[in-house]
């Protein structure tokens, strides 16, 4: 007898009938909004690689914030854009650097929204690597490397610097080894027991980034990130560098890019009990706001498509451009 597809077919008889019986649902609580941060005064200013988003300073980021606090969106990210930049990044960690002082306005007007900073070197060098670079010491090799522990100590810096400055959540991106330890050890021997570290835990090297380094102003001036990114090919590193950024003091891990690594969020899901987040990243947004330019989807479907499959796939968090969009529709 075919009762099975019978009732199939009954509960896909009416929009009210599939809304009772939906497995996964969107929510706008799922969401965290980035935003970019510059220095100066008076600046919003549109982004040309990213249809719809916009550089702010840090005296206009907090009218930002509160439109998407209005529209119940729990979070935001913070990316920061320094005056100057160095060698090692030093305009990282300052007291009154960019995302600092951001962090402070957004606090005055919306406290009740989560601030998120983004823990990386990357916009803040010279080179635009996420770290310090050294010469590396094989005697057959001529070429600058990225000084793993000399970057976590820096990486370590910020984070205390951010947290001073009111931030709710650190998010290290920079998937320098050990910088998870270094930052947590940093956070408790000054007293934030209860700011908590989003790690970029299984970030690979991936093409989608493209519109983000142009609006982060991060491309590498030399070289690319593939030494200490991961390899789109391996799943089984991901488990294992989730692993130990929880073994050190993570409390949310973080899949990116999110869209083309369902696998990775559902198999992250599968072995971990923390909350997962997914970075629903530049190049996956722009692809679908192209399209749509283009009349060849509908970018309302394609965006909500896209979020319910990174949400059924495990996600507890998505980090995407299209959130204050997706908030608007739910």
């Amino acid at each position: 007898m075919a009762f099975p597809k019978i009732r199939m077919r009954r509960l896909r008889s009416s929009e009210s009938m599939r809304r009772l019986v939906r497995e996964t649902t969107l929510s706008v609580d799922d969401l965290v909004y980035p935003l970019f941060v510059r220095e100066g005064k008076g600046i919003k200013k549109p982004i040309k690689s990213m249809t719809g988003c916009f550089h702010f300073s840090p005296d206009t980021i907090a009218t930002e914030a509160a439109e998407v606090a209005s529209l119940g969106i729990p979070a935001v990210l913070l990316f920061g854009l320094p005056g100057k930049k160095d060698e090692t990044g030093s305009q990282a960690w300052v007291e009154d650097g960019v995302v600092q002082l951001a962090i402070g306005e957004i606090k005055k007007a919306v406290p009740q929204l989560l601030v998120i900073t983004d823990i990386c070197l990357c916009e803040y060098t010279s080179h635009g690597h996420c770290g310090v670079i050294k010469k590396s010491i094989r005697a057959q090799e001529q070429k600058s490397i990225v000084d793993n522990d000399a970057t976590c100590e820096l990486l370590a810096k910020v984070a205390l610097s951010h947290a001073q400055a009111g931030a709710d959540i650190v998010a290290p991106s920079d998937m320098m080894d050990g910088r998870v330890r270094y930052i947590r050890e940093a956070l408790e021997e000054n007293g934030f027991h209860d700011v908590a570290i989003m790690s970029y835990a299984a970030k690979y090297a991936s093409a989608f980034y493209g519109p983000f380094r142009g609006a982060a102003e991060s491309t590498p001036v030399f070289g690319d990130r593939k030494t200490y990114q991961m390899d789109p090919a391996n799943t089984n590193q991901a488990m294992a560098e989730i692993a130990l950024d929880i073994e050190e003091g993570a409390d949310i891990v973080m899949v990116k890019p999110a869209l083309a690594y369902l696998d990775i969020i559902y198999r992250a899901r599968q072995r971990f009990d923390c909350p997962i987040a997914a970075y629903n990243v530049s190049g996956e947004y722009m692809m679908v706001k192209n399209s749509a330019s283009a009349d060849l989807l509908d970018e309302k479907a394609a965006m909500l498509e896209i979020l319910t499959a990174i949400k059924r796939a495990g996600a507890d968090i998505i980090i995407t451009y299209f959130a204050k969009e997706a908030a608007k529709q739910m």
